[in-house]
């Protein structure tokens, strides 16, 4: 009889889930509802409340990332960190191909996408699309494993200075490269502090919670009110904020409200296929509605983005289990290709 294997934790995985919801309705709605024909007050709230969750969701999303990847980049023996690096970044070529291609047939539709082979060179490589995040990742990645003999109190400090530069604004705008460079700090701090992530994961209570919320509303209002988003360390600060909140946010949930942290954890370990799959069928489903004329309202500008949304994640999973169905597993999983040439190289 085996020993049952190590339970994995929850709150990870709920984190995971809430920050792909937010990707997803932040598309919906820059890249949707505000050009609706009526959009108007409650589109702009939208808009507003979507805002100030940008510290919150992909500084989240990098640092449960670092804690997952932290065995695999900081073990000396361990050689996973390369398979996962390059798996990511054969999916970053892979869907940027694909999306280049697909979102051709709605060319009204505002996102970023290649019109000449320069331009699907430069996205490749130095302006990252809106699936900049395997990307990041990858690099990440090794710059983690070629970081590793550093010692922390210098790799975590460099990395602020640097996400407080680029959160200055004074990257050059090629796509998401900006994004590229300020989310490191992030990754590294899941990489690099693990142990005390947990531990701060174990200890929080609802108490802490909440004092986090008003810590972190109270600092949006100052940055708002003084206009100081892109002073230097400014970004950083508000991003470390937001993500103890949502760590501590995702922790209550897991442990406390099984019925709302049940479904999050699904969608948190289904991530890729929502994330390298949403803008095409948002893409479709705006040109649809522009074409038939569509009218929003003010009841479904308040629920509209939510159910695209929704809609939006279902057929994603939809299209993946399809893909997988007929055999085409391996656009989630590059190296399935690689893995089967391997052998043959080598004969």
């Amino acid at each position: 009889m085996t020993a049952p294997g190590p339970v994995r934790v929850g709150w990870p995985d709920v984190a995971k889930g809430i920050c792909i919801i937010l990707v997803v309705l932040w598309h919906v709605v820059t890249k949707h509802a505000v050009d609706l024909a009526g959009a108007g007050a409650v589109t702009d709230l939208w808009v507003t409340l979507n805002a100030q969750l940008l510290p919150l969701r992909i500084p989240l999303f990098f640092l449960v990332s670092g804690v997952f990847a932290a065995r695999a980049v900081l073990d000396r023996e361990s050689i996973s960190w390369r398979r996962r690096a390059a798996r990511l970044a054969l999916l970053y070529v892979v869907w940027v191909l694909i999306q280049t291609f697909v979102l051709a047939l709605t060319p009204d539709f505002d996102t970023a996408r290649a019109t000449s082979g320069w331009e699907l060179i430069a996205q490749l490589t130095i302006s990252p699309t809106n699936l900049w995040y395997l990307l990041a990742l990858a690099v990440y990645l090794a710059i983690g494993r070629l970081t590793r003999a550093l010692p922390t109190v210098v790799v975590l400090p460099v990395a602020f200075v640097i996400a407080a530069v680029a959160g200055t604004g004074l990257i050059p705008d090629l796509g998401n490269l900006w994004q590229l460079v300020q989310n490191l700090f992030f990754f590294l701090v899941g990489l690099r502090l693990r142990a005390v992530v947990e531990r701060f994961a174990k200890d929080i209570r609802a108490v802490g919670a909440l004092a986090l919320a008003v810590v972190y509303v109270g600092a949006l209002a100052i940055v708002a009110v003084l206009g100081i988003r892109l002073w230097l360390g400014v970004w950083p600060a508000l991003a470390l904020l937001a993500v103890a909140l949502g760590v501590a946010s995702s922790v209550l949930l897991d442990r406390h409200v099984g019925a709302v942290a049940r479904p999050l954890r699904w969608i948190g370990r289904r991530t890729l296929p929502i994330y390298v799959l949403h803008m095409m069928p948002l893409a479709f489903i705006d040109a649809g509605l522009r074409a038939a004329g569509w009218r929003t309202s003010p009841v479904l500008e308040a629920v509209g983005p939510v159910l695209l949304t929704g809609v939006v994640i279902a057929t994603c999973l939809g299209v993946q289990a399809l893909l997988v169905r007929v055999g085409l597993g391996a656009l989630f999983d590059p190296l399935q290709v690689t893995d089967r040439l391997a052998p043959r190289l080598v004969r």
